[in-house]
């Protein structure tokens, strides 16, 4: 028996965020990263708030990758407010931050109500906003730490287009590209099932039809709002499906060199769906196809790629996936992200086959690789 439940309550489309008009709460803890404060997005929540006449505490102590002493700082701020609720907006590290706080929070003083969680994303990526896992950094191990737990669910998300109106492109491009591995990956992964497949599917074709007008042309609000439905939809796929190698690599990747996890997620991705599939530039056609290889092929023509046959097919997956990077003017291989020299990056190989392989998310995976498997596969990448 395998059980599938939303227990997030997702409010959307046009003035989504009057919803704080009508929260029930008496004080409000408001987490927000530094961007949401200083470029006045903010004002969204804060005047609503006011509004509504629930006073509220900030706490915008947000970085990148939340390490284990922001998650404390906000602990402590937390319980010093005692607000039964907690409204968490910004992008993937605001939301995560907000859950391991609360999280952390309960467990250190159970006596206390445990505070109800709205989160509002301004970017279309993470799908944090309805997912049960949050990622923590541990920086002197340079280790990422996927948490996964159901108390960690918000119970509200508030989905706006007016919170991603203004999203610069290329931020676009790394979160768009976010959005496409979590539905990649709920397909193809050992838990999938109709439920986060059909999720998964229609975040992909979201996907293929709006990312890159989002990338294009920011007045183009519908495309906005669809990839922010798509984002949330990718999140609801894995959260009920999980990930698998391409987000153990990129947690790897992004811990060690500090790539954006969703530009980590798309240089990644094209070799994760080769080595999944057995399907390379110089594959010949077999009798018989595993589920794996039918999945990316059924993804391919979701995204209008139908070929000749399924080892074209999945090639041309491939071959979309580096298309779409280049449209965006993404690096294609860590080499051009710049962030490292090549004799760097080979040293920090075992370490990164170390940490890939220790990574929750790899349970999922649809193969199991070796060491070998996951240091040729991070060799590829540069």
């Amino acid at each position: 028996m395998t059980p599938f439940h939303i227990a997030t309550d997702i409010y959307h489309g046009e003035n989504a965020l009057d919803r704080l008009l009508r929260l029930d709460a008496t004080r409000v803890f408001l987490v927000a990263d530094p961007f949401v404060v200083t470029s006045g997005l903010i004002a969204h929540v804060t005047d609503r708030l006011s509004a509504a006449s629930i006073p509220f505490d900030l706490f915008s102590e947000i970085v990148p990758d939340p390490p284990v002493e922001t998650v404390a700082a906000g602990v402590k701020a937390l319980l010093a407010s005692g607000a039964p609720a907690i409204v968490a907006i910004g992008g993937g590290s605001a939301l995560d931050t907000a859950k391991l706080i609360r999280e952390f929070a309960a467990r250190m003083d159970a006596s206390l109500p445990r505070p109800r969680l709205v989160a509002i994303p301004t970017t279309s990526g993470t799908g944090s906003e309805v997912t049960s896992v949050a990622v923590l950094t541990d920086a002197a191990r340079q280790v990422k730490i996927p948490i996964s737990s159901d108390s960690l669910l918000p119970d509200e998300a508030i989905l706006d287009v007016e919170l991603v109106k203004t999203v610069p492109p290329p931020l676009v491009a790394d979160t768009g590209m976010d959005v496409f591995t979590h539905a990649v990956e709920a397909c193809v992964s050992l838990r999938y099932s109709d439920f986060s497949a059909a999720f998964a599917a229609k975040s992909i074709e979201i996907v293929g039809a709006y990312l890159l007008r989002s990338y294009l042309d920011a007045s183009d609000l519908h495309a906005r709002a669809k990839m922010h439905s798509a984002s949330c939809l990718a999140g609801l796929a894995f959260n009920a499906s999980s990930l698998g190698l391409n987000h153990a690599v990129s947690h790897a990747l992004g811990a060690r060199f500090h790539i954006p996890h969703g530009r980590a997620n798309a240089i990644a991705l094209p070799r994760v769906v080769e080595y999944n599939s057995g399907i390379g530039p110089h594959s010949r056609s077999r009798a018989d196809y595993d589920h794996t290889v039918r999945c990316y092929a059924t993804i391919a023509r979701i995204l209008g790629l139908q070929n000749l046959n399924v080892i074209t097919t999945v090639r041309a997956l491939v071959n979309w996936i580096e298309f779409m990077m280049k449209e965006m003017d993404m690096p294609q291989t860590v080499s051009q992200a710049g962030v490292c020299t090549r004799d760097e990056y080979e040293a920090a190989v075992p370490g990164l086959v170390q940490a890939a392989l220790a990574d929750s998310c790899l349970s999922g995976n649809p193969k199991t690789p070796t060491p070998d498997d996951v240091a040729a596969l991070f060799r590829s990448l540069w």
